[in-house]
């Protein structure tokens, strides 16, 4: 497999972990889930992101989830895995051994102790040391890590450390750090890189508008995120919106603190992607209620959809 380069673009899914009812992996859903995820359209996949429950598998578990989801592709399409961790000797190990297996690159996202543009600079430069030649993602999201990343500390990451390819960019709101960055690479103040965004997707059209390249997210339909990045990329922008409209409510619901990957879960269960829904503990569960305002929204994007003929 190729490596993750600064001209990915179109939608790198984060995939979720299935497990069973009983809190095991589910390695015949994650097979489903790669079939699923690829013939949505996706242009690649991420694991072992936070949305898949990194921080509950084992050292071993973490291992079989990636070499599944790989040899599942086959090299189809480049696989990203989440390698962040409290240091940098595991971090190493763990991206050696997926590198070595056939990832496309890893992400890293900064430790929570962070609280400076120089300390973030030293962590990345850092980091860009410890893994050697492998392409990396720099994850700035805020919301999850605390750490406030201006966009000056990311262009000098960018300049000093070559490996960093793709900004994953999650902050909110953050359209300006978007159109701060690209404005820096057209002047030449860092290189072009690649800018994938989260959240859903909850702000994608924007986020294209100001020189996104797609999106690394999940969603319980990722067709929106497919549509809306490939929509944008014909210059269709406002059939780009209207897709995006249609899913909104339910990306919208699915965004909430604390249940929102529960909805996702659920979804996909629904779905026939994964067989159970179920989430690790500390996990929320849904209530009825959650479950009948998922069901009225389902309704509501169906006839939506067909609506607008998509």
């Amino acid at each position: 497999m190729a490596r993750l380069t600064e001209d990915a673009e179109g939608v790198y899914v984060i995939a979720v972990t299935p497990f069973t009812d009983a809190g095991g992996l589910d390695l015949a859903s994650i097979d489903r889930m790669v079939d699923f995820y690829e013939g949505a359209g996706a242009t690649g996949l991420t694991v072992l992101g936070q949305l898949g429950e990194a921080p509950k598998l084992t050292a071993a578990e973490s291992r079989t989830v990636v070499e599944r989801v790989l040899k599942r592709l086959d090299g189809r399409l480049p696989v990203v895995v989440g390698v962040s961790a409290p240091g940098l000797a595991p971090m190493r190990e763990l991206s050696d051994a997926v590198m070595g297996e056939g990832a496309a690159g890893v992400m890293v996202a900064p430790p929570w102790t962070l609280r400076t543009d120089d300390q973030v600079y030293a962590f990345y430069r850092s980091v860009g040391e410890a893994l050697g030649d492998t392409p990396f993602v720099l994850q700035d999201y805020p919301l999850t890590t605390n750490v406030q990343i201006a966009a000056a500390a990311i262009e000098r990451i960018v300049r000093d450390v070559s490996t960093c390819v793709m900004l994953k960019h999650e902050d909110w709101p953050g359209l300006a750090k978007i159109a701060a960055l690209r404005r820096a690479s057209e002047t030449g103040g860092m290189r072009r890189i690649s800018i994938l965004c989260g959240n859903g997707g909850l702000f994608l059209p924007e986020e294209m508008a100001r020189g996104a390249d797609g999106a690394m997210t999940g969603f319980g339909f990722p067709e929106m995120m497919v549509g809306v990045v490939n929509a944008h990329a014909k210059g269709e922008v406002e059939r780009a919106q209207d897709i995006f409209d249609a899913y909104l409510p339910l990306a919208r619901y699915e965004q909430q603190q604390g249940i929102g990957l529960a909805v996702r879960k659920y979804v996909l269960a629904k779905r026939g992607v994964i067989a159970s829904a179920h989430l690790r503990k500390p996990g929320a569960a849904l209530s009825p209620a959650d479950i009948a305002d998922v069901e009225r929204l389902l309704e509501r994007q169906t006839r939506r959809l067909a609506e607008i003929g998509a």
